[in-house]
């Protein structure tokens, strides 16, 4: 399915990403804890609407 090439360079980009991606967050530490310190209020309200969402939809059926 995919040559032995494709698939080494497909492990060293997920790698190489991964370890950026680590990098970038750790510099940005300090913006994330001012600017993002309440994103789990967010995330709760998105999971409640699609809770009542689901509930309504299989209640009303």
């Amino acid at each position: 399915m995919f040559s032995r090439g494709q698939l080494i360079f497909a492990a060293f980009f997920a790698v190489s990403f991964i370890l950026i991606m680590i990098w970038s967050y750790r510099k940005d530490i300090k913006l994330h804890k001012i600017y993002y310190n309440k994103v789990w209020l967010v995330a709760l309200g998105i999971i409640a609407v699609i809770a009542l969402f689901a509930t309504l939809t299989f209640w009303l059926h």
